[in-house]
Formats: structure tokens, sequence, C-alpha cells
């Protein structure tokens, strides 16, 4: 079982990403799918997250109207679209899957083994 995120890079501040989020191994389609970022010497924090159908999302303020999460139930793959980033967005993201409703990382069930996203000045 597994969950691969991949998407990160290089980008200045001011541009965009598309992360993915692909499951292998068992179908993630009813799950909540959750993303989370990772900064250095920070504690894991939660980005945003939808339900299994993608009709429901929830986002941290401080990615509100620049950060959408989308998922594909077909492909059975989840997208953050990032937009107008800042440095401050620097950081290991990560995607999870969890069947409870919830912000707090230690609910969720299935991890992905992140992807770095750099943002420079």
């Amino acid at each position: 079982v597994q969950l691969q995120a991949s998407g990160g890079g290089l980008v200045q501040a001011g541009g965009s990403l598309r992360l993915s989020c692909a499951a292998s191994g068992r179908s993630f389609s009813w799950y909540r799918m959750g993303w989370f970022r990772q900064a250095p010497g920070k504690e894991r924090e939660f980005v945003a997250v939808a339900t299994g159908g993608g009709e429901n999302t929830y986002y941290a303020d401080f990615v509100k109207g620049r950060f959408t999460i989308s998922r594909d139930r077909a492909k059975d793959t989840v997208y953050l679209q990032m937009n107008s980033l800042k440095p401050e967005d620097t950081a290991v993201y990560y995607c999870a899957a969890t069947r409870v409703p919830s912000i707090v990382p230690s609910v969720y069930e299935y991890w992905g083994r992140g992807t770095l996203v750099t943002v420079s000045s």
C-alpha cells in the first residue's frame, strides 16, 4: 500500500506548482485525502483535505485562495495546485489518507514519502 507524492521542485516566489499523490496497492477513493507540510525545524502542519468524492474541501488559513486540492477518483490520485507561492511555503509536502474527518496528522492512517517544494525569493 503506497501513496506516492510527486511534483515538487524549485520555483520563484509568485510561481506555481502542482503536486500529485497517486495511490497503489489499494483504493483510497473513499478516504479523505489530505496534504500536510513540514518545514525544517518545524512540526508537520495541515494544508488541505478533500473528502472521498472531492466535493468538500477544507484549507488551512495560510493557503486559502492560493492552493486548491482536487482528486481524480478514477485515477485514485489527489492533486494540490499551488499558486502565488511564497518563500514561507518552502517545505516537504506529504499526502495522507484517513477515514476520519480531521486535520490532525496522527489521525491519518497512510502517508506518502513527501516531495520537496522550495520557493526562492
